[in-house]
Order: C-alpha cells, then sequence, then structure tokens
C-alpha cells in the first residue's frame, strides 16, 4: 500500500509540473516595412493559418501605435494590414508604413498559458485579468 502511495504522489509530482512558455521574438524587415513574428509552435501556426476566416491574425496577434499617454494602450485601434505565414512565421504588413521614430507593440495573448486548475490554486492566473504580453518595437 505504501509503494502504490509513493508511486501515486510521484505521477502527481510530475503531472504538476509546467511548460516552460514560448518565446516569442519580433524584429523588423523587408527594410523596415513588415514586422516578422517568430517564436510560436509550428502546427499550431499552420492549422490557424488554414483558417478562412477573415482578420483572423489581427484578433490573434494585433499590432498597435504606442500612444503617447501610455494609460490608453487598451484603446487604440489595431493597424490593419496583411498577415501571410510561412513555415511557423507570420509575417505583417501594415496597409499604412511604419512611422520612423513612431514605437509600436504587438499583443500577443498567451491562450495555452495558465489554463489549468493548478494554475488558478497558485493564483497564477487571476480570472478578471487577460492574459497578454505587450512586445514593443521601433521603426
Amino acid at each position: 500500500m505504501k509503494k502504490a502511495a509513493l508511486f501515486l504522489l510521484i505521477i502527481c509530482c510530475f503531472a504538476c509540473k509546467s511548460k516552460p512558455a514560448s518565446t516569442i521574438q519580433i524584429s523588423l524587415a523587408d527594410s523596415g516595412r513588415a514586422l516578422k513574428l517568430t517564436g510560436f509552435d509550428p502546427t499550431v501556426i499552420g492549422e490557424i493559418g488554414r483558417d478562412t476566416a477573415v482578420n483572423i491574425w489581427q484578433s490573434l496577434i494585433p499590432v498597435y501605435k504606442l500612444p503617447a499617454d501610455t494609460d490608453m494602450m487598451d484603446f487604440q485601434t489595431a493597424q490593419p494590414g496583411k498577415y501571410v505565414v510561412n513555415e511557423g512565421t507570420v509575417i505583417f504588413t501594415p496597409d499604412t508604413p511604419f512611422v520612423k521614430q513612431q514605437i509600436y507593440f504587438v499583443r500577443y495573448y498567451r491562450y495555452a498559458d495558465g489554463n489549468s486548475l493548478w494554475d488558478y490554486l497558485k493564483k497564477q492566473k487571476k480570472l478578471s485579468r487577460p492574459q497578454y504580453t505587450d512586445l514593443p518595437f521601433k521603426q
């Protein structure tokens, strides 16, 4: 009985181990006219890329212009543009070119992070707070 309890305890410890977070990297491409987003899981990106919904990428990883008052970040409208998927890389080309010396940011929503019951119990995720990361960049 003790061996079974010890085995069950070991299994529970390994089951509660969290996965490492993916690292999303952004860089300018095409002489500063496009934004290259890497670090996504290629299979997930491929599946989303086959989705026929209009503006699916703009709702998943939108690009915004950083306002002078950073408290207003949540109220900005997304930059319109075209998203292209190429081998696990997402390339965003805005309809209007990026302005020099203007700071922009990509809002990356972490849908898969912290969705287990254990994360709620450890208080790493709160129900009222959105789970996203803002990644700033400058032209």
